[in-house]
């Protein structure tokens, strides 16, 4: 399913474009999304083709889908969900659901700062440069509220997503045990 999220990303940059008439910088946004989804698969299939320049252009979708998901479930998959209907704080409500990846500067890179996903949430419109400038303030502030701060590191976190999915998605039974093989199984 991954694999459709880039296509359901750009769907939404592309809505939130032309539907949002308070954006900041809509003409800039505009500009770029037109060169990314017309100028540059424009580009690919002029030099490549039709057929390898869809292809291509399908395998990268594809691939910016997955490396989405992979950047977006090592912090959010396996945290607490909080009911919208229940009361609780703003600051209480984006810090029990949201895991921090540690990992530095190259985990900063290769996650583009969402890595820092507490910060993210009280803060959305913070450049991601500077969330980890604000990771010691909101951890100094969780501890003095008695607010679970949670981190963990990128392996780590990916075994977590995991034995979530296993989880709830197979009931805590052998996740490599087919299900059909098992019912059919004879002796």
């Amino acid at each position: 399913m991954l694999t459709l999220e880039g296509l359901s990303l750009h769907a939404d940059a592309v809505r939130t474009v032309v539907q949002d008439r308070e954006l900041s910088h809509r003409g800039t946004e505009a500009v770029l999304l037109t060169i990314r989804l017309a100028v540059l698969p424009g580009l690919v299939l002029t030099l490549l083709g039709p057929g390898l320049g869809a292809a291509v252009l399908a395998v990268q979708l594809a691939g910016f889908g997955v490396y989405m998901g992979a950047t977006f479930a090592p912090n959010h998959k396996g945290m607490p969900l909080v009911p919208r209907d229940t009361r609780i704080d703003f600051l209480s409500r984006q810090v029990l659901t949201s895991r921090n990846i540690r990992g530095g500067r190259p985990v900063d890179w290769l996650m583009g700062g969402l890595n820092l996903q507490v910060e993210h949430h009280l803060f959305p419109s913070m450049p991601s440069g500077n969330l980890r400038r604000a990771q010691p303030f909101v951890r100094a502030h969780c501890a003095e509220h008695g607010v679970p701060y949670t981190e963990a590191g990128l392996l780590e976190s990916y075994g977590i997503v995991v034995r979530h999915l296993n989880r709830v998605g197979l009931g805590d039974r052998d996740p490599f045990a087919c299900p059909f093989v098992t019912a059919h199984r004879q002796g």
